[in-house]
């Protein structure tokens, strides 16, 4: 069994769907018997015909399809006059004149102008999608540098953060290990201070205290 596919649909997929679409509008067929051969031509399946085609491709035909309808209403209202007159006795005059039927060539060009003018529609609807997708990709390559940019100022701020963060932490040690030392120099000094002088400085830290308690 093959594969069907899956991926985006393109313009000429799109194209191949309305074409084949219409001239079964306009032959009598079913939309379903149009998606199936448009599936079996492109390799996919009718439902993913069907959806692509009531979903996008549509309602840029809507003038194509009314068309194609006038075109199959005339072609059914004459196929059902030439079905008339066949059953009845015809004379060589009536013969000849539903054997090649009036108007015809007048409906034809008047189709015909119907479709140039959508195809005219078309192509400036194409022309201003376009130029929508160019200024799209020009504010997306705007934000696309916009977006570097930041990411460039996050990232060098994140590095003096991270500097300002190891400063800290180095100035802190810093400062443990010099109050550290201080308290080591303390104790040393009281450690290698003469008894005498140390008793001396243990009354002199002892005598405001009784002094304050004889008060």
């Amino acid at each position: 069994m093959t594969a069907k596919r899956q991926d985006a649909w393109t313009p000429e997929d799109d194209m191949i769907l309305a074409e084949v679409t219409l001239r079964h509008i306009r032959e009598g067929g079913t939309q379903l018997s149009a998606f199936e051969e448009v599936a079996e031509r492109l390799g996919r399946t009718p439902a993913a015909c069907g959806f692509r085609w009531n979903s996008a491709v549509r309602k840029q035909y809507e003038p194509a399809i009314q068309v194609a309808k006038t075109q199959r209403q005339k072609r059914n209202k004459e196929r059902m006059r030439v079905q008339t007159v066949f059953s009845e006795p015809i004379t060589p005059a009536y013969s000849e004149e539903y054997m090649m039927p009036t108007g015809i060539e007048e409906d034809q060009t008047y189709s015909l102008d119907h479709i140039i003018r959508f195809l005219r529609q078309h192509k400036n609807e194409v022309h201003e999608m376009r130029r929508q997708q160019k200024q799209l990709e020009k504010e997306l390559d705007e934000r696309e540098r916009e977006c570097k940019r930041l990411e460039r100022e996050n990232y060098e701020m994140r590095m003096q953060l991270d500097h300002v963060e190891n400063d800290y932490q180095s100035v802190n040690d810093d400062y443990r290990m010099l109050m550290q030392i201080m308290e080591r120099a303390r104790k040393k000094a009281w450690m290698e201070e003469p008894p005498s002088r140390k008793r001396s400085n243990t009354e002199n830290q002892l005598s405001p205290t009784l002094e304050d308690s004889d008060s």
